[in-house]
């Protein structure tokens, strides 16, 4: 199998293997940030739990100005 991955056809092409190192360190970028993404969800799951029946957006002071009329 691993043959059949690396193209064993009288040797390793170095663009293959360039493009391989590439695509595994793409996957291990990838797996970082499915971990801190996760972590971050915890922590959000924990402050809703910590708090229920209020909303995470209360404490949160937003300027929304006053929508405009449309043009007809």
């Amino acid at each position: 199998m691993a043959k059949a991955l690396l193209g064993y056809v009288g040797g390793s092409d170095p663009r293959l293997l360039a493009e391989m190192r590439r695509l595994q360190q793409r996957v291990q970028d990838l797996e970082s940030e499915l971990v801190r993404i996760q972590s971050e969800n915890d922590a959000l799951n924990a402050a809703v739990a910590k708090h229920p029946g209020e909303s995470l957006l209360d404490g949160i002071d937003i300027d929304v100005p006053q929508a405009e009329p449309a043009l007809t």
